[in-house]
């Protein structure tokens, strides 16, 4: 019985190794909605295409509207923002501003089962990887980056995203987990 425990603790203690951030975001539907019916379009624009039609079409079959779906979605982008800063920790410069960050390329994707996955712009994984580089020497990773097959970069391990989405009542929420594996 003893060895099994200290398996057990053992294992836990290589996976709570391998996380490196942890994000979590609120959002208030209401104010949301608002600002995506906006007549400027403003918020529109921090989402991917298929962000939105993916939206718009589990709006319509839920019968609950798309700017729910949209807010979960804005929750996990944030999320993911807040998991990469914490990785970063307080190594060096971020890659982004809270002015150049790359909303649309921070895609909240469902697969076919609808569950929720983080898939980075080419450009935005490179961003990562690189600031991660800095931080995580010895470890050579690729990183999930946008690519409808679902293919990973080669290395000795990639980068991976945890997420969790939901709403109830008048708040959307994501929690995001960024670990290296490999």
């Amino acid at each position: 019985m003893a060895s099994t425990a200290v398996r057990i603790v053992a294992d836990r203690q290589r996976f709570a190794d391998r996380i490196l951030g942890l994000g979590h975001d609120v959002v208030a539907l209401d104010a949301f909605a608002e600002q995506l019916e906006s007549p400027d379009g403003g918020m529109r624009r921090l989402f991917s295409p298929r962000e939105l039609r993916q939206s718009a079409l589990r709006g319509r079959l839920k019968a609950d509207g798309e700017a729910v779906h949209l807010a979960a979605r804005w929750a996990g982008k944030e999320a993911v923002i807040k998991a990469w800063c914490e990785a970063l920790g307080e190594s060096g410069p971020l890659p982004y501003t809270v002015d150049t960050v790359p909303w649309a390329g921070i895609e909240i994707l469902d697969d076919a089962r609808g569950v929720p996955h983080v898939v980075l712009a080419d450009d935005v994984a490179l961003a990562l990887s690189d600031a991660l580089r800095g931080v995580y020497r010895g470890v050579h990773c690729g990183v999930s980056a946008a690519t409808d097959a679902g293919t990973q970069p080669q290395g000795d391990a990639r980068w991976l995203w945890h997420i969790s989405l939901s709403h109830d009542g008048p708040v959307a929420s994501a929690v995001v987990i960024l670990a290296v594996c490999g």
